[in-house]
């Protein structure tokens, strides 16, 4: 009668490449990640005390002499609530929660902020406006 214990065989996996391809994958997926940013047309936002964060589905950028761009695409004025409708139906279609997200210049005027307001408004649409945390007290 054999009483002696079998051993039991354990099976390793070499993981030492491993570590080199996935610090290469994050490199990859963090340089990707920052180079995605829908915010093509820079603006220099008014400051806030808070941020204001929101799905970016259409984005409003307003720079310093108040011409309108809807993503990185030039709108004319007039022709705002029909590019608007077209976009945000399309994101409905989808089925897509919409949103407007005004990135609007420190120095662009109140009545084009209130513009794509009333856009939104008449779209039924939540809108939110981009603010600059960086230097408030």
């Amino acid at each position: 009668m054999n009483l002696r214990k079998k051993r039991a065989e354990s099976s390793e996996v070499f993981t030492d490449a491993l570590n080199d391809i996935l610090f290469i994958l994050l490199m990859f997926f963090l340089i990707v990640s920052t180079l995605a940013n829908p915010n093509v047309r820079k603006a220099s936002l008014p400051k806030a005390k808070s941020n204001t964060r929101s799905k970016q589905t259409v984005v409003v950028t307003i720079d310093a002499t108040n011409h309108f761009y809807v993503g990185s695409k030039p709108v004319d004025p007039l022709l705002m609530d029909t590019t608007l409708s077209q976009m945000i139906s399309a994101k409905r279609n989808s089925g897509e929660e919409v949103s407007i997200v005004i990135n609007a210049d420190r120095n662009a005027t109140i009545e084009s902020f209130a513009a794509v307001l009333r856009a939104a408004d008449r779209l039924g649409v939540k809108a939110v406006m981009s603010v600059d945390k960086k230097g408030v007290q």
